[in-house]
């Protein structure tokens, strides 16, 4: 057996069977999917040198790829569009982000470009706004009144999106209460001793809040979602919100597991966070210019979960080459480009991460590392690849048969 495939299996060990299977799938469909569910071993696939070792340290999102920016209601009530998951958060050479956002780019061939040579100016595009952001050295941001191009377009069909529509799509009507619909798309069923779990995590949340109220949970159901961290604890929770039944509200709670980055970062001080979650909320909260609603941790003796809103304003740009032209998708990536050198400048001079400064002077000397970091872009393409083939070849093989679940008795009647 390959090492990536027994890289892979170990890593997903622990992992609840039935959203694995679904994730090895997906894993099988295109390189570009492969690389999405395999950050663990991407960077342990980074290369080394002076590229990597004397880059400026900033904070990181820690899993930049085309499909990690997106749209979401913040907590004042405005869309944005941004960086929108902090999972593998954490301090890092600026380099180890940019390369793997540009290896997104070149493994993406149902994606923004029709062929590789215009994938490598795609990365020269994306570059240049990074750096000519950061050389400019003010952090700004991306919200409805402020986007061009196919982001506007995006945050405008937002308006239309309601939750009392959400909520119809992703929940059944019984009188007036609501249950989560467990299609096995978005939703499966949880168990009783999950259900009283999350119960449990929820009402001591709820004590801390202003209105406890509204976090009264009324059902629990396993969340199908991403790509990554599919087979990680997750769930949706359906609360009272303002309201029964269309003023309810649909949360997000998830395990918070430490970054994929930590073990190759040995040399390099992370802060000691109270726990994961402490880590993953209070990164997104410092790299975004606004975070989005609910964003909390919650701790017990053992685990740690994000809780965040579930959001009918949650959405991505499709880059489909096919649909779009291509200065609308240059205008994407440069879009991207800007917003990641704004996260890290937003967190300059933070807990070990570089100073504005260092950035900014960073930026200016594009000219020096921009061809040495577009050779281990495509270096790293090369790997991923490479390590899909062999996946594909396993899989097929039926090396990746993940053991079946006990089935999950219904959730119990809603409160």
């Amino acid at each position: 057996m390959p090492n990536a495939v027994k890289t892979i299996r170990a890593f997903n060990a622990d992992r609840d069977p039935e959203r694995l299977a679904m994730k090895y799938a997906n894993l099988r469909s295109s390189p570009f999917v492969f690389l999405r569910g395999t950050c663990h071993l991407f960077h342990d696939r980074l290369p080394s040198g002076a590229l990597f070792a004397k880059a400026p340290l900033a904070w990181l999102c820690g899993d930049a790829h085309l499909e990690n920016f997106g749209s979401y209601k913040g907590d004042n009530r405005l869309v944005y569009f941004d960086l929108n998951d902090c999972d593998e958060a954490a301090l890092a050479p600026v380099t180890w982000e940019l390369v793997r956002f540009l290896t997104s780019v070149l493994v993406a061939g149902d994606g923004p470009s029709r062929g590789a040579g215009e994938s490598a100016a795609l990365c020269r595009v994306f570059l240049d706004a990074y750096a000519g952001a950061l050389a400019l050295g003010k952090a700004r941001w991306v919200e409805r009144d402020t986007a061009t191009g196919l982001v506007r377009e995006l945050l405008d069909t937002l308006k239309a999106r309601t939750r009392p529509a959400f909520l119809d799509r992703r929940t059944e009507r019984k009188g007036r209460r609501r249950l989560i619909r467990c299609d096995g798309r978005h939703a499966l069923p949880a168990s009783d001793a999950q259900r009283e779990r999350v119960v449990k995590l929820v009402d001591r949340f709820a004590a801390s809040q202003p209105d406890p109220g509204f976090f009264e949970v009324l059902d629990v159901a396993r969340r199908i979602a991403g790509t990554g961290s599919l087979g990680v604890e997750r769930y949706i929770v359906l609360v009272e919100g303002k309201g029964s039944p269309d003023a309810n509200y649909l949360l997000d709670l998830k395990q918070a597991l430490p970054s994929s980055l930590a073990p190759h970062l040995k040399k390099t001080a992370q802060p000691a966070w109270e726990s994961e979650a402490h880590r993953v909320v209070a990164l997104q909260r410092r790299m975004q210019a606004v975070s989005m609603a609910f964003l909390h941790p919650i701790v017990t003796r053992k685990r740690s979960y994000v809780l965040r809103g579930l959001q009918p304003s949650e959405d991505r740009v499709r880059l489909d080459v096919h649909r779009a032209r291509p200065a609308d998708i240059r205008a994407v990536l440069s879009d991207m480009g800007q917003l990641m050198a704004w996260a890290q400048l937003r967190s300059a001079g933070r807990q070990g991460s570089a100073i504005a400064d260092a950035l900014v002077d960073f930026g200016a000397s594009v000219k020096s590392w921009r061809g040495d970091l577009l050779d281990a872009a495509q270096q790293c393409a090369a790997q991923v690849a490479q390590d899909w083939a062999a996946y594909c070849e396993a899989y097929d093989a039926g090396a990746m048969v993940t053991r079946p679940a006990r089935s999950a008795r219904p959730p119990s009647a809603p409160r």
